[in-house]
């Protein structure tokens, strides 16, 4: 314990749901932060429903000060990556944390201690379990709502982590965006390459998914991701478990036609993934925290995802 500040592990139901919605403490008034959804969440963290656990372990935290909740984290090892690169770290997730640096502080020592308990040489993160999901700390882009799987977080929190010693690792993880408006030069120069090309390699097709058949997708989605991104530095293979965490969740309510496949003579060669940004409608939903937000989920994903016809899978 340090300046009446305790680290603690979450052991019962009760603080489960502390650490979960710890969160809308942070953001309460921030217009653009798009909450979780709290039922997805208790499945994350869970070790008998979470993908993670299918190829690692995790432990959180929740940081005390005075006796009320301070900040969280997330202390996990994915020992798939440990084999592959043959070296354990430790990855921070899940981190909250009030406008006070004692209690990151707290937070970073913590983790630090529990690196060293599973012999783990280096902290790395943050990204909450699944490596795509909320990866890095925000650094630009406050003015508006983060994307499907990008993060969110307050201006402080980049300082806390330099603060204490971390530094980036590896490259910046930019998010663009483009108007597709389809009489724009840049988009009609795409047009007609795309045209050249379909004319000088016929032996390139691009297809959508076959949602019919998602195990087969994920197996090429898989090899897909590996041999595409091998060359990076310190890149670690995708699990086909971690790619399931990506693209289950978006089966019930991705456009197939829109989740596209390269194929050179018959044999997988891309993939280019446009899905809704669910964002957009999450914003709206509070989480799913109360029963009344059900009725909410029901309005919003019924108009702004009804192209498919269906709802989105909120179980």
């Amino acid at each position: 314990m340090t300046n009446n500040i305790e680290v603690r592990l979450v052991t019962s139901h009760r603080e489960r749901n502390i650490f979960l919605t710890f969160p809308w403490r942070i953001y309460k008034s921030d217009p653009f932060w798009v909450p979780p959804l709290l039922p997805e969440r208790r499945k994350v963290i869970d070790p008998k429903q979470g993908k993670f656990f299918e190829d690692g372990y995790a432990e959180l935290f929740i940081a005390w000060k005075d006796g009320r909740p301070a900040g969280t984290l997330s202390c996990a090892e994915d020992l798939s990556a440990t084999n592959s690169r043959g070296f354990g770290e430790c990855q921070l997730g899940f981190f909250e944390c009030l406008e006070d640096y004692a209690v990151a502080e707290a937070l970073f020592k913590r983790a630090s201690g529990w690196a060293r308990e599973h012999r783990l040489v280096r902290l790395v993160g943050t990204y909450n379990l699944d490596r795509e999901d909320s990866r890095g700390i925000l650094i630009e882009g406050r003015d508006r709502p983060p994307a499907v799987y990008c993060g969110h977080g307050p201006a402080y929190y980049p300082d806390f982590f330099e603060q204490f010693g971390f530094t980036k690792f590896d490259e910046d993880g930019l998010a663009y965006a483009i108007d597709l408006d389809l009489g724009r030069p840049e988009i009609q120069h795409l047009v007609r390459l795309a045209g050249k090309i379909r004319q000088r390699k016929p032996n390139i097709t691009v297809r959508g998914a076959d949602l019919a058949h998602i195990d087969d997708e994920i197996d090429r989605i898989v090899e897909l991701q590996n041999r595409g991104l091998a060359h990076m530095i310190n890149f670690t293979p995708y699990t086909r478990a971690s790619i399931e965490a990506l693209v289950l969740p978006m089966v019930d309510v991705v456009d197939p036609e829109l989740v596209l496949f390269a194929e050179v003579d018959g044999r997988p060669a891309g993939w280019f993934p446009a899905v809704p940004n669910l964002n957009e409608v999450l914003i709206h939903l509070n989480g799913l925290r109360y029963p009344w937000d059900y009725l909410r989920a029901v309005r919003r994903s019924s108009g702004a995802l009804g192209y498919r016809g269906r709802r989105p899978a909120i179980r």
